[in-house]
């Protein structure tokens, strides 16, 4: 099928797009990476008081993983009705069901005070944050990669540097709140303040994004739509889809260890609290200048050379992490955050924005790009949980298990990367087309930033 007459760009919209782009991330993952934060530092105590602190750690993470289990429906749901009815719709829809559910759980009860219905409603609330967050990446992605007309990799990576800058404002605000009103306080009642403050965020948010006008590209397709984009997706695209999984599957890995798992390992190997989360926030803050970086030079030498590269380094650094976290100084730990989460993790993170939309064709992009990036992203989730019940079940010495598993998972990305090809030429306005060319033909192929 021919490709689609796409309205003539709009720059003013694509400013808009970005912007609403960048900041609908941030919020989604301030709000995200918030309970990731404190399931690793506040929620075994307030609600898993009654178990001993190993135990309630692992039960804290295990909560946590329900938001990543729930991110490949959110990605359904949104993506079939954004393939659908418009990208626009879904994501204003995506944003106030974040904001709502994060300012809900700043209202919790804590165990102590309900019982069982305190981690119940918990889970209940997380579930709602993943299906929200599993919709919002895709349109996001779209709204920004479908307005582009050059220079996709780096427009459409503004969603990716959102997730670190987010986690960059969860976490100052945890530790900030934490260092103002001390220990006691911050158990009690002052680990609220910052989910209540999603409500603020969810207003901000919403007013951009509902200046930004419905995507040339999917305008153009809406009368060539299919009806069922998920089936379109897994009957015809399976192999693009499992390939996707592989490729980003290890950047997730990698996320869920540098972040989450390692704040609660830091905390167990002796370092304060606040050091912990100060170094986290800093590799967070220069990881929003590495995604875009990388990803701006994956539009010049394309997406597969920058992702392999972060993927062969990744393997070999996982192995030196903990060594380093060990050693007990605080500038070791930081230098291995800031190397981990700002320079190495972002060659295989901020590319998978441009990837992910340019495997997919405009009828079932949302969909499928969406179920892909949900679907590796369960990598996040599970990681910290299995890493948690890894060092339980060996006393604290599973750390060489865990650097074997980055570095299994890494080497399944160079795989699918070898076996799906480059990515950076294909033409989003195609409504019918498979996935870019393949093996060889991918790989005699020139990269593009059109």
């Amino acid at each position: 099928m021919p490709n689609l007459s796409v309205t003539p760009p709009n720059r003013i919209q694509l400013r808009r797009a970005v912007a609403s782009s960048f900041l609908g991330s941030v919020i989604e993952y301030y709000d995200f990476l918030l309970y990731a934060t404190a399931s690793a530092v506040v929620f075994s105590k307030v609600f898993f008081s009654s178990l001993d602190p190993l135990t309630a750690t692992v039960a804290s993470f295990g909560t946590f993983a329900t938001g990543y289990l729930a991110r490949p429906l959110g990605g359904v749901i949104f993506g079939h009705f954004g393939d659908r009815l418009g990208r626009k719709r879904m994501l204003v829809m995506t944003m106030t069901l974040m904001g709502v559910a994060s300012f809900l759980i700043g209202l919790l009860p804590t165990y102590a005070q309900i019982g069982a219905l305190a981690p119940i409603a918990l889970i209940l609330l997380r579930i709602l944050q993943g299906i929200a967050v599993g919709g919002e990446w895709g349109g996001a992605v779209l709204m920004s990669a479908e307005h582009a007309t050059s220079r996709r990799g780096l427009w459409a990576s503004f969603t990716n540097a959102g997730a670190p800058f987010g986690m960059v404002l969860s976490t100052a605000a945890l530790g900030g709140t934490a260092a103002v009103l001390g220990e006691e306080a911050f158990l009690s009642w002052g680990w609220r303040v910052p989910f209540l403050i999603s409500v603020v965020l969810l207003a901000v948010g919403l007013f951009v994004r509902l200046r930004v006008e419905e995507t040339p590209v999917f305008k153009a397709a809406a009368d060539r739509g299919t009806r069922t984009p998920l089936l379109d997706v897994l009957r015809n695209h399976p192999r693009t889809l499992l390939l996707g999984v592989g490729v980003g599957l290890s950047a997730f890995v990698a996320q869920g260890t540098l972040t989450t798992y390692l704040i609660a390992y830091g905390v167990r190997a002796g370092f304060a609290r606040p050091d912990v989360l100060n170094a986290l926030t800093l590799s967070s803050a220069l990881a929003v200048l590495g995604i875009l970086g990388w990803s701006a030079l994956s539009d010049r030498v394309g997406r597969r050379p920058v992702v392999l590269a972060g993927a062969l380094l990744m393997a070999v650094f996982g192995f030196a992490l903990f060594p380093m976290v060990n050693a007990g100084s605080v500038a070791v730990l930081t230098l291995a955050l800031v190397l981990g989460q700002a320079v190495i993790h972002p060659m295989m993170y901020g590319p998978l924005a441009a990837l992910y939309t340019e495997v997919f064709a405009t009828r079932s992009r949302y969909t499928g790009s969406s179920l892909g990036y949900q679907l590796a992203g369960l990598g996040a989730g599970l990681a910290p949980l299995l890493f948690a019940q890894l060092d339980a079940s060996t006393g604290g010495g599973g750390t060489m298990m865990i650097s074997v598993i980055v570095a299994a998972c890494c080497l399944l990305t160079v795989l699918c990367l070898l076996a799906l090809g480059e990515t950076s030429r294909h033409d989003l306005t195609a409504v019918d087309s498979a996935a870019p060319a393949t093996g060889r033909a991918a790989d005699s192929a020139e990269p593009s930033s059109t």
